[in-house]
């Protein structure tokens, strides 16, 4: 067995790469949307897409990994999820660019399946709580690659440069840092349904979750956006939304766990709530950018320990095994952060993107009301 901190370093890495390339994305909807003259219903429509390719894509990854090992899988979908992302510079129109936004959904749906059961093995290896940190490593990729897209504009790329530049270094590092022996678990895929809904003490714990990565996902698809066109800011400045949003996500997850075992988990997940809430409203209510990127900012804050505070309750769930309790959770959790961003797009047709983000203010208040459901369940 290899060194331990080979291993964390190794799924580290794609961590990052899976964050990074879907940062670098985000920092370029805008560009994509101007050049194909996309309306905000268009473009929510075309998320729903990505939506649709990550979730078509989550039982298929999950029996390839059981078959041929998380290692092996994660890094062929590694090489695919980079040249999807080449393909989103190509898209000529809109139907173009939803087929190529499902290919890439469901790249990105499945390297994160793969890539979070090659971290699992890694940290029953360790014998104590690490997963939190490659989270916290996938928060720093998404920053890193919202960080090009600023870069990128400031040089004058083009959006297909930026995508083959920074897609490109990002893969290469990654591989090269992953390349370690680590034999993953290999066993025969066992039938079932293909997706599983939490029940009892669950629910509210997946319902905690789908509003912390409803939120989640609004601010990576509609940061850049809402900067351009509600408060006026450069194309260079709106590539920062997501990044802001990043950093401190990624800061908070670092040291959460202090935060947790300190507080406890109700009242770690109430200030998130109110922190989220408080950055939705500075958001809504911001004249011009700096103000809009102290409220993404404190949205990071807020939504950093929602998901892993409810994963963490859902593995320790007395009645339901592992496994199975935390897939629940997560079909809500990862529901949410796929129906955020088509969300906001159709309600910012409806109404305005202002208005549309307000959408965010009830969903982490109910995260404060909610939090109860994230303590330890007593054993019987």
């Amino acid at each position: 067995m290899i060194g331990l901190v080979a291993a964390w370093r190794a799924v580290a890495a794609m961590f990052i790469l899976n964050g990074a390339l879907f940062g670098i994305w985000a920092s370029r909807i805008p560009a994509v949307r101007d050049r194909l003259d996309l309306t905000h219903e268009a473009l929510g429509f075309g998320l729903l897409f990505m939506a649709a390719g990550a979730v078509c894509s989550f039982p298929v990854t999950g029996r390839l990994t059981d078959r041929f090992g998380a290692v092996a899988l994660t890094r062929v979908i590694a090489v695919l999820y980079t040249l999807s992302l080449i393909l989103l510079a190509m898209a000529g129109g809109f139907w173009t660019l939803a087929a190529f936004l499902f290919v890439f959904g469901a790249f990105h749906g499945s390297m994160d399946v793969a890539m979070n059961a090659w971290a699992a093995e890694v940290e029953q290896a360790y014998r104590k709580p690490v997963m939190s940190s490659f989270h916290a490593m996938w928060s720093l990729g998404a920053g890193l690659g919202a960080l090009s897209g600023y870069g990128a504009v400031q040089m004058g790329l083009t959006v297909m440069q930026h995508f083959l530049l920074a897609g490109g270094v990002v893969v290469a590092l990654a591989l090269a840092l992953s390349w370690v022996r680590w034999s993953s678990r290999k066993a025969a895929s066992p039938g079932g349904t293909f997706f599983a809904l939490p029940s009892g003490a669950l629910i509210l714990v997946g319902f905690t979750a789908l509003c912390g990565a409803l939120g989640e996902g609004a601010v990576a698809d509609w940061s850049a956006i809402f900067l351009r066109d509600v408060t006026g800011a450069a194309e260079s400045t709106a590539a920062l939304g997501y990044a802001v949003f990043s950093v401190t996500m990624v800061a908070f997850r670092l040291v959460g766990g202090f935060v947790i075992a300190r507080f406890g988990p109700v009242a770690t997940a109430r200030f998130g709530g109110v922190c989220a809430a408080l950055g939705v409203l500075g958001v809504v209510l911001a004249g011009e950018a700096g103000l809009a990127l102290a409220g993404f900012a404190m949205m990071g804050v807020g939504y950093a320990v929602i998901m892993p505070l409810a994963f963490s309750r859902a593995a320790n769930d007395p009645h339901v095994p592992p496994g199975q309790a935390i897939a629940s959770v997560a079909t809500l959790g990862y529901g949410g952060l796929l129906i955020g961003p088509p969300l906001i797009g159709f309600l910012a047709e409806m109404l305005t993107l202002r208005l549309a983000f307000t959408a965010l203010l009830p969903l982490a208040v109910l995260i404060v009301l909610l939090s109860g459901a994230l303590r330890p369940a007593p054993l019987d």
